[in-house]
């Protein structure tokens, strides 16, 4: 039986990437949040991503680690032309790390600046993978237009994970910082609709290839389930979110589901917008891929780390779930 091992790495590389953007966005978007709060606020709000924030990040270790070894000739290419976004993205994840972890021994103003550093670095990691995402998606072409385009995607990026932020705070927190988490996440809401607009228009703008794909009648038809159901979950978690400020409703979960969904129907639309490109219109999987000799090897190391990496994160959550309680970090 031939399997086709360029597309199996393609999904794992996928889903890696998937579960980055969805763990480690929910942390970033708690460190944009930092400065709305007062400062034992700010300790909850730490208390809540504490445990997790940095195994998120394999995620992406991961990801970029599978497009090395598996695609190379579209690894060069990729972090070639999005060589200054990642660069950018590297610092605000090594100011962020350095700021978790110092703020926790600082007293008065040094603690507040570490507290500053801390949502630099988680917006500035978020901005650059905005910008790179709209590079990557627009065949990395150049002019005013693709600029602006990719600025309105990085603050949407940034609205993203300030409503997976927000929406994790509803879930781990209370009282009136629980409060303030339901409005912060209705403004990042906005921002996600805003932001899968803006994709979802503009894919289809650069790339003919994909303007075929979403506007081939009758196949057409049935692709509009995901816009649609994208829209139809927005709603779900705007109307929950409005339930829980009035305190209607106890399904404290709902909106961080919600929100996770919506970023995997993004996800879904953006991969079916590509395929079978690795670079938009210039190179395939298989035209990227490793020898196949290779991949076999890889393969093997692959799925000996992931179930590791999957059950790590599946203790750490399952061992801290509950509310977040001041001094957990510490």
């Amino acid at each position: 039986m031939n399997i086709d091992l360029p597309l199996i790495f393609a999904l794992l590389m996928g889903l890696a990437t998937l579960a980055y953007v969805v763990l480690d966005g929910y942390d970033l978007g708690v460190g944009m949040l930092m400065p709305a709060a007062d400062d034992e606020e700010q300790e909850v709000m730490v208390a809540s991503i504490g445990p997790f924030w940095d195994a998120n990040e394999t995620w992406l270790v991961l990801g970029v680690g599978i497009l090395l070894v598996a695609f190379p000739h579209a690894h060069g290419i990729i972090l070639g032309a999005l060589y200054l976004p990642a660069v950018a993205m590297l610092i605000g994840l090594m100011f962020r790390g350095v700021a978790f972890e110092f703020r926790v021994k600082a007293e008065g103003w040094h603690r507040e600046l570490w507290n500053w550093l801390f949502w630099f670095g988680s917006f500035l990691a978020s901005f650059a993978q905005g910008l790179m995402l709209a590079r990557y998606i627009t065949g990395f072409e150049s002019g005013f237009g693709y600029f602006l385009f990719a600025v309105i995607v990085g603050a949407g990026v940034c609205g993203g994970y300030v409503l997976l932020g927000a929406t994790w705070l509803v879930l781990k927190t209370e009282g009136t910082l629980q409060k303030k988490a339901i409005a912060w996440a209705e403004w990042g809401l906005l921002w996600v609709a805003l932001g899968v607009a803006m994709v979802s228009l503009a894919t289809p703008l650069v790339s003919e290839t994909v303007r075929l794909k979403w506007f081939d009648f009758p196949r057409t038809l049935a692709l509009m389930l995901l816009p649609g159901s994208c829209l139809t979950i927005g709603i779900t978690v705007w109307l929950s979110l409005r339930r829980l400020a009035r305190g209607t409703a106890r399904a404290e979960w709902l909106p961080f589901a919600g929100s996770v969904m919506i970023f995997t129907l993004a996800f879904i639309g953006i991969a079916y917008s590509l395929f079978p490109y690795v670079v938009i219109d210039r190179l395939t999987l298989w035209q990227a891929a490793s020898h196949p000799s290779a991949l076999k090897v890889i393969l093997v190391g692959v799925l000996v780390v992931v179930p590791l990496i999957i059950a790590y994160s599946a203790f750490s959550y399952r061992v801290f779930w509950g509310k977040a309680r001041t001094g957990l970090h510490e």
